[in-house]
């Protein structure tokens, strides 16, 4: 099978649903399959994915996990050459899929990439070139990790760092869009479980750069970011997820904290099962 799409939600039954329905369109051509990890959701998404979309793969957890560890599970039961991540409240163009694999068999260095995003009214969003932003810059720079990420420090400099149209090498792949190949993956290792909501991209971007290959941003396609229903950046919640991805990247890459292993493709988590 060529691709595996996967999107992993969590009480976002409406935007699950327009994603859903613009991947299936642009999977038109595409040999792929659809797979949904129902992140203990309760507002009727399972519901909606059994009677709706009745030929999608569907694994439900029975509470919220990290996204590290749901992306995992879905990773693990995926078929595809390359594997596509998608947040659920995004619409992809109705050739996204067929240009973004195009571009990685055209240039089989590329072990990851993201797309154009923009938003509901056609704007540029520049996170999707350069998901590093200000303040995991600082971070890095401060705990002498700056060097590892060069594109990003060498667009700090740059006036035109958001430029949309240039396809060009990054650092770091835009978490709500991530194509990634599968032999890539099976060398660098799945996500790290450790990061929760934030950093799992940082962290697998960097070591599919440390395998030699390289992250890039594809320009010549799109996907909509939907405005969805994120935590204030005030809340315990997100401080507590943002500031603690960080440590635990410093943790690891400084002090060589040992990672867990999560590369078993055959393992099932036993607190999830898949709807047939």
């Amino acid at each position: 099978m060529k691709l595996s799409v996967i999107l992993v939600n969590h009480n976002s039954c409406n935007g699950l649903r327009l994603a859903l329905t613009s991947v299936l369109k642009a999977g038109k051509g595409v040999e792929h399959e659809v797979i949904v990890v129902d992140n203990g959701s309760e507002d009727g998404s399972r519901m909606m994915l059994v009677t709706e979309y009745p030929h999608v793969r569907v694994i439900v957890n029975n509470k919220e996990e990290s996204l590290s560890k749901a992306n995992n599970q879905a990773i693990r039961r995926a078929k595809g050459e390359y594997v596509l991540l998608l947040n659920p409240d995004t619409i992809s163009g109705p050739d996204t899929l067929a240009k973004l694999i195009a571009f990685m068999d055209q240039h089989p260095v590329v072990g990851g990439a993201s797309v154009k995003m923009v938003d509901q009214r056609g704007d540029f969003l520049s996170q999707s070139k350069h998901s590093l932003n200000g303040t995991w810059a600082a971070f890095l720079k401060l705990i002498g990790l700056s060097a590892y990420f060069p594109k990003t420090f060498s667009i700090f400099r740059r006036s035109d760092w958001t430029e949309e149209f240039e396809t060009a090498e990054v650092d770091t792949l835009n978490a709500n869009c991530m194509l990634l190949r599968r032999s890539v993956l099976n060398q660098t290792g799945l996500f790290d479980e450790r990061f929760y909501r934030f950093g799992h991209n940082i962290d697998l971007s960097y070591r599919i750069r440390q395998q030699g290959y390289k992250n890039y941003y594809y320009s010549k396609t799109y996907i909509i970011q939907l405005q969805g229903k994120n935590a204030s950046k005030f809340s315990w919640d997100h401080i507590k997820h943002f500031y603690g991805a960080m440590f635990i990247f410093a943790a690891k890459y400084l002090f060589n904290q040992p990672v867990p292993n999560t590369s078993d493709i055959g393992e099932i988590y036993p607190s999830s099962y898949e709807i047939e």
